[in-house]
């Protein structure tokens, strides 16, 4: 059973706390290993160093829309690939354990599932820019 009184604000929670984690690790990208330095790593474990500067663009403008609600449910979904190729390609090879040496893969896995999950909720309390269809319109008894 859905609480449609507070699920909004629960659906907001989750929103603004996974859009802060993306800003965050966009913003390290940015800042502290810098641009180039991510599309070099990128290169490092066999993928186009492009795909660095596009990750990192995404955590931080996919971070900012969670935050403000700008379009969650296509944020979300976007936001899904980044974290299992996160998972598959940054750390697929350390093991299950994210506490493992260079971090496991469970932890990406269980972000993109919150990230899909947010997707099939929508927005929440305090949307900025709604997605097209809200979320619990009355339609959970």
């Amino acid at each position: 059973m859905i609480d449609n009184t507070s699920a909004p604000y629960g659906i907001f929670a989750l929103r603004a706390t996974t859009g802060a984690l993306f800003l965050f690790h966009g913003l390290v990208k940015l800042f502290v290993f810098t641009p180039a330095g991510t599309a070099g790593y990128f290169e490092s474990i066999g993928l186009p160093g492009a795909l660095g500067y596009l990750t990192m663009l995404a955590e931080i403008a996919g971070g900012l829309a969670l935050i403000l609600g700008v379009k969650t449910r296509i944020v979300s979904l976007a936001l899904v690939p980044v974290l299992l190729g996160a998972a598959w390609f940054g750390h697929g090879g350390n093991g299950f354990n994210w506490s493992n040496a260079g971090g496991g893969w469970e932890y990406p896995v269980m972000w993109a599932v919150a990230q899909a999950v947010l997707a099939a909720l929508g927005d929440g309390a305090y949307a900025l820019v709604p997605s097209s269809k809200p979320a619990l319109r009355g339609q959970y008894a």
